[in-house]
């Protein structure tokens, strides 16, 4: 599949039709983290299936929509539930809402997650800052004939997350007296959950926490020259000597319970990012 510019803004037009605000920041809500679409002021609320070129979410957790409005004072579009390779998107269509975030306005773009937690400090509930991903998902969604239109062919992906930002999540989290991590996300195709020899493979390459989503839109934030801020929600202990069985609704359960944490950290991001100007 092959995403053009004319879609992009074709889908972008359609929002426009609902709403007519320029977008600072584009939000990507994972599973259980959609709580967060509830802070935001003046709400215009709008169906993917709405929507052209859109799938429909079907993961557990994802309401699948469009939440578009303000919060912490920037305007912000929302995606509440996003779309997995695992559901049979492609790469390209999973990303596709990053580009139509940035048509419309958007400079940043705040990406969350539910993941299992490889460090063996890491607690579930714990929130984790993105310092940078392994892709082993093995796709990527530039793969194929490039348009100018929609970025460059080779975007450098040397620093995806802005440091800036992150150091900022990490300060809020010191304010609000909680616990927060910076490690590497690790990007797994999925649906399965790993095995025991999955969990020692990723823990030796480097990986923090790992989870099914987050790597192609950030790709795709990085090639049209977005800054990044990710966040990873600690849902299940990955420790493969000592593993129970994982279920999708315990994962939602466990995002959820952390969700003021997240919340506390995204509107104190971009209330900096609002005295910035």
């Amino acid at each position: 599949m092959t995403i053009t510019a004319a879609q992009v803004t074709e889908v972008a037009q359609a929002v426009q039709q609902r709403w007519s605000a320029v977008p600072k920041v584009g939000v990507i809500l994972g599973s259980g983290l959609g709580g967060l679409a509830d802070r935001i002021a003046e709400p215009t609320v709008i169906e993917y299936t709405e929507l052209p070129h859109l799938p429909k979410s079907t993961a557990i957790g994802h309401a699948g929509r469009l939440v578009c409005g303000t919060l912490a004072g920037l305007p912000v579009i929302a995606m509440q539930g996003r779309f997995h390779m695992y559901e049979g998107h492609p790469p390209e269509l999973v990303a596709l809402p990053v580009r139509v975030m940035q048509t419309l306005g958007a400079e940043l773009l705040v990406v969350s997650n539910a993941a299992g937690g490889l460090d063996p400090s890491y607690q579930v509930g714990d929130v984790m800052v993105i310092d940078d991903h392994l892709n082993l998902m093995f796709r990527n969604p530039l793969v194929g004939a490039n348009d100018p239109q929609l970025g460059p062919r080779w975007p450098d992906m040397c620093q995806p997350y802005d440091q800036q930002l992150a150091d900022r999540a990490q300060q809020v989290a010191r304010e609000q007296g909680f616990l927060c991590h910076r490690g590497v996300y690790v990007g797994m195709l999925g649906p399965t959950y790993e095995t025991r020899g999955e969990y020692r493979m990723v823990r030796r390459l480097g990986g923090d926490v790992v989870g099914m989503s987050t790597v192609p839109e950030v790709i795709v934030a990085v090639q049209l020259g977005m800054r990044v801020l990710g966040l990873s929600t600690v849902t299940n202990a990955c420790s493969p000597d000592q593993l129970g069985e994982t279920t999708g609704e315990q994962v939602v359960a466990a995002a959820a319970s952390a969700s003021d944490k997240l919340m506390a950290i995204v509107e104190g991001v971009l209330s900096s990012v609002v005295s910035e100007g």
